[in-house]
């Protein structure tokens, strides 16, 4: 009788898929599907679109690289989140869940992947925009002193708005694991916080909560009071809404 070895089997030889791997492969889900294809090449159009226009109708402040760096940034983080959310939401929307977790049953595993490719998303993303707006300023430059002027900690801070938008949307898509609610109170709810913090008597305590609290990375460098806002904020918005859908993903039976 012959024996056919078909895998290794050393005692301690840990054959799980690792998190390098699970990444590489949330990172093509992104990218599989019709609607994440076309999603992230809009992103792409758009922070060039920004660029250009900026460069075409802007005066000289406009045009530094500060400016152009913090206006394409922020336009990347406007959508980028909305693929974070279909990475983990297509997975129930799609019924490929079952799938997922059978060939993977660390569900915890899973979900971390996907936060990695999603922050990897947000980084690339941050790069175009720093590449689109270092291109402007080479082919156009401004006729301002500070045109190439660009603190490393603005850059960092910047980088950080990407991921932390990044981070909101991945929040809510494990919290609600449907794309229709968590896209639209992801664009909804912080609106909705706003207008509240426009009311005199609670502004004070709305400063504290609101998605506006994260504003100040693309504007300035960062104070004490403001790093503590956006601790408050970024607990609200991403901590919660995440341990919710981790817990629920850990407990609920996949079907």
């Amino acid at each position: 009788m012959s024996t056919v070895v078909t895998a290794d089997v050393r005692p301690g030889r840990d054959s799980r898929p690792g998190p390098a791997r699970l990444t590489r492969v949330e990172l093509r889900k992104m990218v599989d599907t019709r609607s994440g294809f076309w999603l992230l090449l809009a992103v792409a159009a758009l922070m060039l679109l920004v660029v250009v226009v900026v460069q075409i109708s802007g005066n000289d402040h406009d045009r530094i690289i500060s400016e152009i760096l913090s206006t394409t940034a922020q336009t990347g983080a406007v959508l980028t989140p909305v693929v974070g959310i279909l990475l983990i939401t297509a997975e129930w929307g799609q019924r490929t869940a079952l799938v997922t977790f059978s060939l993977v049953p660390h569900r915890m595993r899973v979900m971390l992947a996907k936060i990695l490719a999603g922050l990897t998303l947000a980084l690339v993303a941050f790069a175009v925009a720093f590449v689109l707006s270092a291109l402007a300023v080479a082919i156009a430059p401004s006729g301002a002193d500070d045109t190439w002027t660009l603190p490393l900690s603005l850059v960092g801070q910047y980088a950080l708005y990407s991921v932390l938008a990044m981070l909101i949307g991945l929040a809510f898509g494990t919290a609600f694991l449907s794309s229709a609610p968590a896209i639209v109170l992801y664009f909804g709810l912080p609106i909705a916080i706003g207008a509240l913090g426009s009311i005199s008597a609670i502004s004070g305590t709305m400063e504290w909560i609101e998605t506006g609290a994260l504003a100040p990375l693309t504007e300035e460098v960062v104070s004490g009071r403001d790093w503590a806002q956006m601790l408050t904020a970024t607990l609200l918005w991403t901590v919660l809404p995440l341990a919710i859908g981790l817990w629920r993903i850990r407990r609920n039976e996949v079907k």
